[in-house]
């Protein structure tokens, strides 16, 4: 199948890289956030906005909090989705995958290259359970502060989900709402990619 332009390249990942890479030069604010889907214990869906750390050669890669709702459901399920839309270029990647954590070297990397506060926040926030007060939330960073002093290291509770793709879709705006679509799949992560245009 002949794909020009934007959607050139026997490589998603590095199209996802290029399309991404393009977009931190003209989004006005977090050019890598993603909507990430889970679906919970009964399979109602959940999203919610994370940003998306890295691209490797074969997955995609977010940080959170394990003791998240996010983290537990995809713990669960082993599988997510998310989209990654650019209003400035008109363009969306949305992704379906199986998920493994990354808790590993490059987590601490990660999680060494953060600013402080945001560190003391990780260790601070008990995240998605209920909060009495934004002081009692202040009150826990000052005593995490206290605890692990300038140089937290990287909390038990907190990593990275790699999503491997089964499918991929690339998605550009087109006149009169005649969009184009190209989606990547294959039977499972470690199968080789098909690519169809798909109708708007």
């Amino acid at each position: 199948m002949e794909r020009d332009g934007i959607f050139a390249g026997d490589d998603p990942f590095a199209i996802a890289r290029a399309w991404l890479d393009e977009a931190s030069r003209s989004e006005p604010n977090d050019p890598n956030a993603i909507a990430l889907a889970t679906v919970d214990e009964t399979g109602l869906p959940n999203v919610r906005m994370v940003l998306l750390k890295e691209i490797e050669a074969d997955a995609f890669v977010f940080y959170t909090n394990y003791g998240s709702a996010k983290a537990r459901e995809i713990s669960a399920s082993g599988k997510a989705a998310f989209v990654l839309h650019w209003k400035s270029l008109r363009r969306q990647i949305r992704v379906r995958g199986v998920t493994s954590r990354e808790d590993g070297p490059k987590a601490d990397a990660y999680f060494a290259s953060r600013s402080l506060q945001s560190r003391l926040g990780a260790w601070a926030s008990r995240q998605s359970e209920p909060l009495a007060s934004r002081a009692a939330l202040m009150a826990r960073v000052a005593r995490m502060a206290a605890r692990h002093g300038t140089a937290p290291a990287r909390p038990p509770f907190w990593g990275g989900f790699r999503i491997r793709p089964v499918e991929i879709e690339f998605w550009a705006d087109g006149a009169f709402r005649l969009h184009d679509r190209f989606q990547w799949k294959r039977p499972d992560p470690a199968g080789a990619w098909t690519v169809a245009r798909l109708n708007p």
